[in-house]
């Protein structure tokens, strides 16, 4: 059989590694020291998709710089060929967390895991160690005719998770 992995496998894989060392340079500058990266996906077509968070907010700003940093180099380098279609941008909202850098930077809100069961629980995050996270939430159960309401922790390891995802809630006031 032939095992060989495609030239173009191959392209893909240092591809990312080229990226991921061009970004890791980058978030060395003042601006971009709280940026990091949580994913990036190749598709076809040469359209390569750059997820970049960032400790504090994720401007449009900074996505645009980074992309003009990465276009230049993937140029410079002709890594892509002539037709490529290259987007950076934040993860945004409803997309699973990827790495423990998001965790810690959306603690205090709520979180939906969903395990490798497809059981989900949906809490509170509050705290985030290195293995770990933990989830509060309520529980309401009844006890003669009171309603008890109950709030209860769970530490949840990362590794045990299929997908956690922020419940970002619009309330009006």
């Amino acid at each position: 059989g032939d095992n060989l992995l495609s030239p173009l496998f191959i392209r893909f894989m240092n591809l990312e590694a080229n990226i991921t060392q061009l970004l890791e340079e980058k978030f060395k500058e003042p601006e971009f020291t709280d940026c990091f990266l949580v994913e990036i996906k190749i598709g076809k077509n040469n359209k390569v998709s750059v997820f970049v968070e960032s400790d504090s907010a994720m401007t449009i700003r900074k996505c645009a710089k980074i992309n003009r940093y990465l276009q230049h180099h993937i140029d410079e380098a002709g890594w892509l060929g002539e037709k490529y279609v290259l987007d950076v941008s934040s993860p945004g909202v409803g997309k699973p967390l990827k790495s423990r850098r998001q965790y810690i930077k959306n603690k205090g809100r709520k979180l939906k895991v969903t395990f490798p069961d497809d059981e989900t629980l949906e809490g509170k995050l509050t705290e985030v160690n290195e293995e770990d996270f933990v989830l509060e939430y309520e529980v309401i159960r009844k006890e003669k005719k009171k309603k008890i309401r109950e709030i209860l922790q769970q530490t949840i390891q990362f590794n045990n998770i299929k997908k956690a995802i922020v419940k970002v809630s619009f309330s009006k006031k």
